[in-house]
């Protein structure tokens, strides 16, 4: 049986140069949440959205800014994204030593906090500050492009986060979020491993009818 989520698209996948639109498609398609991935070309080897971006889209819409960094030095952001208009900084907790100063900073900016994770990163990593955030992010490809496949042994890292964090009585205060390869065909599979958000771009951006085809599709697993 599957429960309530929510669908996240990535303006990665968007066309840049109408931001505008995306977010209207976005409005129009039922989105819960907007997500927005950040990167440095030194944590990825890929160069996308700042600060300034976010202050923009914020004005234009009222759906939750999902900020996803893929930095180094994520200490040097949290307070710029955070002012910019973002209601959750996710921060990769392989890009620093001290994971506790960054989520401290992050509440203390007044935004949710999100500890994101690489598909080859022992879940050991993250599991001593589950009870100090919000949400986890389960990358399901290599971070630092869109369009890729999913890996399918992501399934497996969903349901045992999920377990985890039964076991701890935070499966309803900590949310899973799974980004990467998500399309029509696996987003089943990945809800009912324990995802409350999926974050969809090339499947809602990447096609001629994104609106139907992708929102309406990739919504109607929980409707089954």
């Amino acid at each position: 049986m599957t429960s309530e989520f929510k669908l996240a698209p990535s303006i990665l996948s968007a066309d840049f140069s109408d931001l505008k639109l995306a977010l209207t498609q976005c409005e129009e398609g039922g989105a819960h949440w907007i997500h927005i991935d950040v990167m440095d070309n030194q944590f990825v080897p890929n160069l996308t959205i700042g600060p300034p971006v976010v202050k923009s889209l914020r004005p234009k819409t009222n759906k939750f800014l999902d900020v996803h960094m893929m930095v180094i030095e994520p200490e040097k952001l949290v307070e710029p994204f955070a002012k910019a208009g973002a209601d959750l900084i996710t921060f990769h907790i392989e890009a620093t030593d001290d994971p506790d100063s960054i989520i401290d900073l992050i509440r203390s900016a007044g935004a949710q906090v999100g500890i994101s994770i690489k598909p080859s990163t022992s879940l050991s990593e993250i599991e001593p500050y589950y009870d100090k955030i919000d949400l986890i992010l389960v990358m399901s490809v290599e971070p630092g492009f869109g369009g890729q496949g999913y890996i399918e042994e992501s399934t497996d890292r969903i349901r045992k986060i999920k377990q985890q964090l039964t076991e701890q009585c935070l499966q309803d205060r900590v949310s899973i979020e799974v980004d990467g390869g998500i399309k029509l065909h696996n987003a089943k599979e990945v809800i009912d491993a324990g995802a409350d958000i999926l974050v969809a771009g090339s499947a809602v951006f990447n096609t001629d009818d994104p609106i139907p085809v992708s929102y309406t599709h990739l919504r109607s697993p929980r409707d089954s």
